[in-house]
């Protein structure tokens, strides 16, 4: 098929070659210069301009915005919505807050435009591992726009195969599905992004619990000098905590045990703030995924005064001293 791709940063520049390899047509575009000549080294097709992007593709015209969430998806889908023909197909991949999606696709519907929204999750490796995609929106044009979808996903692999009914849709499977209409599949991605702070938040306690256990604190008996690589290697086979998460953390701490690189400077994306917001709007118990989301602002140093005022609070009911470390 023949797809437009606006936005070739690392995601965006993936899919267009992921697409590029199984024999789709790209043409892609971005404001940086260095990053249409390397799809271009690549075989795609680029653009100068949105107009000129359009004016290469074929009616019906599909458009995939792959960008920061916000400012810079409103301002292209508007432009694009301008630029197109009724038909014509826009699909946002970015994180996007999903009732931003129900606003657009009704916006575009006037137009005959028809708007998907697309959750991507696969990171920088779903040029070679696939891109997992929960897609929303108008299901004629995910039936039509199939073999895209199809080429993105990771496919069957060697994962252990699901006791399905035999009627069930064999896409999922394969790593893509259509959830349902305009905002459904940023919905689920939301979803899907506070599981992974709930995810990665008890990994990283879990380690720092092991990392402590040599501490001067403890009794000398009871003191353990544990290797973390060699315990998140063993984890990776077999154990019931095994995941693409654990083989991260593996990876990292064989190269780095004592992560001197890092800071420790969390930042949240905007997923994890909207998953806790639709909890509370559901009334949906949510405690791990609200204490991940709340302890990356403590990593950030904002959670410091607060430290503070409780320790002065314990000084003035109690007269506890502040131990010094």
């Amino acid at each position: 098929m023949e797809i437009g791709i606006v936005g070739l940063g690392r995601m965006g520049a993936g899919i267009a070659r992921r697409l590029m390899r199984d024999g789709h047509s790209c043409v892609g575009y971005d404001q940086s210069n260095d990053a249409v000549k390397a799809l271009a080294g690549d075989g795609a097709k680029t653009a100068a301009s949105l107009e000129d992007l359009v004016k290469q593709l074929a009616p019906p015209r599909t458009l995939w915005v792959m960008l920061p969430a916000g400012a810079p998806t409103e301002e292209t889908v508007t432009k694009l919505g301008q630029l197109l023909s009724p038909g014509d197909v826009i699909i946002d991949g970015g994180n996007s807050f999903y009732r931003d999606d129900i606003r657009r696709a009704k916006a575009l519907k006037t137009k005959g435009v028809v708007y998907m929204d697309v959750g991507v999750s696969g990171g920088v490796w779903g040029l070679d591992r696939g891109f997992c995609t929960m897609i929303g929106g108008d299901e004629a044009a995910f039936e039509r726009l199939d073999p895209i979808f199809k080429t993105l996903a990771p496919g069957l692999g060697t994962i252990a195969r699901t006791h399905r009914n035999s009627e069930a849709d064999p896409r999922p499977e394969l790593g893509y599905v259509h959830v349902g209409p305009a905002g459904a599949g940023h919905f689920v991605k939301m979803v899907h992004n506070g599981i992974e702070y709930g995810l990665m938040q008890a990994f990283a306690e879990g380690f720092a619990i092991l990392q402590g256990k040599n501490s001067e604190k403890l009794p000398s008996d009871e003191r353990y000098d544990l290797d973390l690589a060699n315990i998140a290697e063993v984890w990776r086979r077999g154990s019931v905590v095994s995941s693409w998460l654990l083989d991260l953390t593996a990876q990292a701490l064989a190269k780095d045990a004592t992560l001197d690189n890092f800071t420790g400077n969390v930042e949240d994306s905007g997923e994890g703030r909207w998953t806790v917001e639709a909890a509370i709007e559901e009334g949906a118990p949510a405690t791990v995924l609200a204490a991940a989301l709340f302890s990356r602002f403590s990593s950030r140093g904002n959670g410091v005064f607060g430290d503070k005022l409780l320790s002065a609070m314990r000084f003035g009911f109690g007269g506890h001293v502040e131990k010094r470390y």
